[in-house]
């Protein structure tokens, strides 16, 4: 699993802000069928938002075993949603790599 620095992580929060809500845990919480869609949105998105309807006081585990089921990275928990990340397997589908690698070239020099 990466990690993220806190240069990387405020960056993604920038991306995600306009994102809308693509998963969404409800009355029966993190079911196989949520793991399966957070999988697949991670698969086509590579960034997503997860809404917390029902289990708000639970929601930062939840989000972290999420995103570690999901081999992700936990970027924020605001408020009651949580914000994934999860590069693309091709290199060249990757959205996000450039701005995250401007940062660990500014940390170097």
């Amino acid at each position: 699993m990466i990690e993220l620095s806190s240069k990387q992580r405020k960056i993604l929060e920038k991306y995600a802000q306009p994102l809308q809500s693509v998963v969404i845990v409800g009355q029966n919480g993190v079911t196989e069928a949520v793991e399966k869609m957070t999988d697949a949105s991670l698969a086509a998105h590579e960034l997503i938002k997860i809404s917390f309807n029902e289990f708000k006081d639970e929601k930062r585990h939840l989000a972290a075993s999420l995103a570690e089921d999901c081999s992700a990275v936990l970027v924020r928990v605001i408020g009651n949603k949580a914000i994934l990340y999860r590069p693309a397997e091709k290199a060249d589908e990757r959205k996000y790599e450039k701005a995250l690698e401007k940062t660990k070239a500014k940390k170097s020099i």
